[in-house]
């Protein structure tokens, strides 16, 4: 392996949305540093934070048609059944939701859970309480993502604003084909990501457990049809249609 591409692998690329940030901080070191020589070194610190928290590293995804992976790095939260948000327009029955909290240490990229067309995108002020509450799925900042699958299931994505986290972005627009595991947002800094599963998934998944975004298999789907170019293209004919 030559070496430029052995050590692009081993030290995680920094996403475009950080690199302004860490310029701002860095500067801001070298230059009030030079007034009180301890400013430098907390300034550094914050530095290497935003480094870590606006890495990208390469993800590898299992990609299948049968099988959710996490959206997110973080915690699993509990794993319960809710009604999707009513922006979605994925209906009043309940779903189950899995939940995964993200702190201010983890990767905040964002990855489409699964492969599919993106019938709907609806984001819905609101508040900024702590990402741990439940009610924080209810009340808080949202940007909501419904993906339709080949065989018609639609699941559900909904990034969250938290206590500290004061910013969602989505870069995924509605009408758009997402390929699994591919960025679609972040969240700035720490909050959580819902998932809603359609009837019959089951989940792989525990309270508790670390999840990588990309990689950890969320859930296992009853019916994995294979996303072809023919569904992409009918799905791009036909525009999104409310399930009351």
């Amino acid at each position: 392996m030559l070496l430029p591409h052995s050590i692009t692998d081993a030290v995680p690329y920094i996403h475009r949305e950080g690199r302004l940030f860490i310029a701002i901080s860095l500067i801001a070191a070298i230059l009030l540093g030079l007034l009180w020589s301890p400013l430098f070194w907390i300034l550094i610190i914050l530095t290497g934070w935003m480094c870590i928290f606006f890495r990208d590293p390469v993800r590898v995804t299992p990609l299948a048609s049968d099988i959710v992976v996490s959206p997110a790095d973080g915690r699993v939260e509990p794993i319960v059944e809710a009604v999707p948000p009513p922006e979605l327009w994925m209906g009043p029955e309940p779903r189950v939701r899995i939940s995964v909290f993200m702190n201010v240490f983890d990767c905040h990229i964002n990855r489409a859970p699964v492969g599919g067309y993106v019938l709907r995108r609806a984001y819905k002020p609101g508040k900024f309480l702590s990402a741990d509450f439940d009610k924080a799925s209810e009340a808080n900042e949202r940007n909501g993502l419904v993906i339709e699958l080949p065989n018609g299931e639609r699941i559900g994505v909904v990034q969250i604003a938290g206590l500290v986290a004061r910013r969602i972005l989505c870069w995924s627009k509605q009408g758009e084909n997402l390929e699994q595991g591919a960025r679609f947002g972040m969240i700035r800094f720490g909050s959580r990501l819902d998932v809603y599963l359609p009837p019959g998934a089951e989940v792989a998944v525990h309270e508790g457990q670390r999840a990588v975004a990309g990689e950890t298999i969320l859930a296992r789907l009853t019916d994995g049809s294979p996303i072809t170019a023919e569904f992409l293209e009918t799905r791009a004919a036909r525009l999104p249609v409310r399930i009351d």
